[in-house]
């Protein structure tokens, strides 16, 4: 689980150990850009289903191709192969875990299923990710219905794409696929960018409370749509406060922070801070406590004048927020270590 008390770091140019790789966002996911490409077969439920985010749903109603589901079925196979989707990461990286979730899938759920991975470059059509490099990410195993089948991987090359086959066919309702995050640092060098953002490579690595949301959306991509699509947790009945941290991207200078409350209106926090810390372990004020409005997207320019490598955000004394942003650029040293993190032939 994620650690609850502050500490270093990580260095960003090498695999990040985790305790759980599970608790690494899921690469996959539509909210952060993921999408199903393609599959061979979607007769009773749509391939696009497998990466929505939430739980999935029971269905009672039936259509004129039988029950519906919150899913992707193929029809029942009468010839030998397998059934297949490919999933297009909405954030590149090393995948750690998978999860293939069959809930609500009982007498209709594939008995085993394998997961490939692919790296192709720029934006190929689905046409073209049959030639691609396919590399085993999850062996052929068994799965049970209706129940979240947890897998953990052996981490290995960077991908962009994976394949999901089930053996021989029927239904998958999700397709967890939780790795950290490889940005292309070609992306981060068109001018400032955003150093917190998952899809960037930020991540969290710390946070003293996340009872109603997970921290993991602060840094989220796009604009939070509710108050469940940001951070928050739970009333402080002490006199301390709640805090969050988050690993840059990369070394950098954070020249504009945003701490956006919007959705909170009577549980937004009543003033924040921001901390950074160095690669020496140094920790710098970057804002003092001051105080924040419900429902408001609060940017503020900052010195810019320190390197750091991640930042603590701490609320007072506790509440939710939608989106934290730091904006900035790499250092030389940063941006080396974004390369070789990205040219890295396998990770283990």
């Amino acid at each position: 689980m994620l650690s609850r008390t502050p500490g270093p770091y990580p260095a960003r140019d090498t695999v990040t150990p985790v305790s759980d790789p599970f608790d690494l966002p899921d690469l996959a996911v539509r909210t952060q850009g993921g999408a199903v490409v393609a599959a061979n077969d979607e007769f009773f439920a749509g391939k696009e289903n497998l990466v929505l985010p939430g739980p999935p749903r029971a269905r009672e109603d039936f259509g004129a191709r039988g029950k519906e589901y919150d899913g992707w079925e193929t029809r029942r196979r009468r010839e030998p192969g397998s059934d297949w989707a490919v999933v297009r990461l909405g954030m590149p990286g090393v995948v750690h875990a998978v999860v293939v979730d069959t809930a609500h899938f009982l007498g209709n759920y594939p008995p085993r299923a394998s997961l490939e991975g692919a790296a192709v470059e720029g934006h190929p059509p689905a046409s073209a990710l049959a030639d691609a490099d396919w590399v085993p990410l999850l062996p052929l195993s068994d799965l049970a219905g209706g129940t979240e089948n947890r897998f953990t991987v052996e981490p290995g090359p960077r991908v962009t794409h994976v394949r999901l086959s089930i053996h021989p066919d029927g239904g998958v309702a999700r397709l967890r696929v939780h790795g950290e995050v490889v940005p292309d640092p070609r992306l981060l060098d068109a001018g400032p960018c955003d150093l917190a953002a998952l899809e960037n490579g930020g991540r969290v690595t710390g946070v003293s409370n996340a009872f109603y949301g997970s921290p993991h959306q602060l840094i989220g991509r796009g604009e939070a749509r509710s108050m469940g699509e940001g951070w928050e947790n739970a009333r402080r009945r002490d006199d301390g406060n709640d805090w969050v941290e988050v690993a840059l991207a990369c070394e950098g200078t954070v020249t504009l922070a945003e701490l956006d409350t919007s959705w909170f209106l009577g549980n937004a926090p009543g003033a924040a801070s921001l901390t950074g810390r160095t690669t020496d372990g140094e920790e710098v004020q970057l804002l003092p406590v001051t105080p924040l409005q419900p429902d408001t997207r609060h940017r503020f320019v900052l010195p810019g004048d320190t390197a750091i490598t991640g930042v603590r955000v701490d609320v007072f004394p506790d509440g939710g927020m939608a989106r934290l942003r730091l904006w900035g650029r790499p250092t030389d040293a940063g941006r080396a270590a974004l390369q070789r993190r990205w040219e890295a032939p396998a990770r283990g």
